[in-house]
This record gives C-alpha cells, sequence and structure tokens, in this order.
C-alpha cells in the first residue's frame, strides 16, 4: 500500500503581522484562510497584500465571500473562499478555499475605476469614495462588439462589420468608502499602485 506524503508544515510558514491582522479583522475563517494562503506563498516572503470581504445575499440566507491577494517577489498568490450549505446533512456549513499563482511577469494590466459623487465639488488628493480594482492575467478575456460605424457623411447604408475590444478582467473588486470604510479604500489604492510597479519587468 503507497503511504501519502506528509503534508506541508504550514506552521513553519510565517505570514507578515499585518496581513495576519486584515485576516482576523475579517473575521471569515481565519484559520483556513491564513493556511491555504501559506500553502500557496510558502517560502517566498508576502510583500503586499490586499485582504477584501464581500457580503452577498442568496434567497433567504446571507453569504460572506473573502479574497485576498499577497504579492510575493515573483507571484501574485490570489485566494477566495466562501461557503455554503451540506446539502447532504442540512445541517452543516462547507467552505470551499481556492488559490491561483499568477506570475508577476504574467499580469496584463491593473485597473482602478474611481466613483466620484459630485465631482463639481471634487477635493483634489481625495480620489472619490468608491474604486473598482480590476487585475488580468489573461485568463478570462470578453470581447465586446458594437457595428462599426462610417466617417461618410454621404453613406446611405450598409453592412460596414463589427469594432470590438478585448478586456482582460479576470478579477474584480468593489471597495467602497461608505461600506467598508475610508481605509479599505486607501488599501485598495495603494495595493494597486504596488502591483502595477511590480508588472512588467
Amino acid at each position: 500500500m503507497a503511504h501519502m506524503p506528509a503534508p506541508a508544515d504550514l506552521t513553519a510558514i510565517s505570514l507578515p503581522d499585518a496581513l495576519m491582522a486584515d485576516i482576523e479583522r475579517a473575521g471569515y475563517y481565519p484559520a483556513l484562510v491564513a493556511d491555504v494562503i501559506k500553502a500557496a506563498v510558502g517560502s517566498e516572503d508576502v510583500h503586499g497584500h490586499l485582504v477584501h470581504q464581500e457580503t452577498t445575499f442568496d434567497q433567504d440566507a446571507v453569504r460572506r465571500h473573502i479574497t485576498v491577494f499577497a504579492r510575493t517577489g515573483t507571484r501574485l498568490v490570489v485566494a477566495h473562499a466562501d461557503d455554503f450549505p451540506d446539502h447532504f446533512s442540512g445541517a452543516h456549513e462547507i467552505a470551499t478555499a481556492t488559490t491561483e499563482c499568477i506570475p508577476l511577469a504574467s499580469v496584463r494590466g491593473v485597473m482602478l475605476t474611481h466613483v466620484v459623487g459630485d465631482p463639481s465639488s471634487y477635493v483634489p488628493g481625495s480620489l472619490g469614495s468608491e474604486v473598482t480594482l480590476t487585475i488580468g492575467w489573461g485568463a478570462v478575456s470578453r470581447v465586446d462588439l458594437l457595428p462599426a460605424q462610417c466617417n461618410d457623411p454621404d453613406c446611405e447604408g450598409g453592412d460596414h462589420g463589427y469594432d470590438g475590444t478585448i478586456t482582460s478582467d479576470d478579477i474584480a473588486l468593489r471597495i467602497s468608502a461608505q461600506a467598508e470604510g475610508r481605509e479599505a479604500l486607501d488599501r485598495a489604492i495603494e495595493f494597486a499602485r504596488d502591483l502595477s510597479a511590480s508588472i512588467g519587468h
């Protein structure tokens, strides 16, 4: 009978105190979330991170999800965990936690969309009250097609085909200062800046 290899000693792997504090603050199965990140990061040091918790409403149930980004010197580790009812027992929850490791050289873009209410009264340096952070590395691409426009004012119609754009948006997170606090918004902007400076080398 073949012996299964011993699991990695996760107690020998440490994460930065700031990352652990953010995981604990989120309060979503912190021991599980920390362990799956440790298993993915391994011996590499974490140089930047972002922890984002989201609450959704599924019929009569309230569901929480957590997404964690951890940037090492070579990779972007993306961890996502959520839970759902165990339909076999009917009484317990099942949690799933998934990690994906993307080489920094493969990250194609980091996009921040700032939402600014009442832009005529914009306060310099505030960068709005909400951002959507989109990170693309080519796993998912979206194609947007629109009928092509003709620039000839005398054109009487006809099929000019389509114009399109291909957008890579593998993951997008919405962070609102109103819902999550200004500190969460600032952390998201800081992480986006850090990751942007780390790719494309």
